[in-house]
């Protein structure tokens, strides 16, 4: 009986080395895993920053664009017609004025 007991017991150690060695496997495969996906969600989150500031650059130019369009416009309207730009920027500087005046 006794070499019954220790051959379970080899066994038995056989069979404990076995699985360690299966647990440490299945540690290194999700340990892969995790870093993959971790690469990969990464690689997904710079992708949506650089088309975000791509994005906010274009519309940035833009904006540029039309201030300097509008720009334009004014000073093309002013030069046209100076009296009435002179009495409109007269007006909102007496508004401001008296709104100011109002505050104190």
């Amino acid at each position: 009986m006794s070499r019954n007991a220790e051959s379970a017991a080899e066994e038995l150690t056989a069979d404990l080395a076995a699985v360690r060695k299966e647990v440490a496997r299945l540690v290194e495969v999700m340990s892969e895993f995790v870093r993959d996906r971790s690469d990969t969600a990464g690689t997904r989150v710079a992708t949506v920053l650089d088309d975000a500031r791509d994005r906010i650059a274009s519309t940035a130019d833009d904006a540029r664009g039309r201030v300097r369009a509008m720009s334009g416009d004014v000073v093309d309207t002013v030069e046209r017609h100076p009296v009435a730009a002179l009495l409109i920027a007269f007006g909102i500087g007496m508004s401001l004025g008296l709104m100011g005046r109002r505050r104190r």
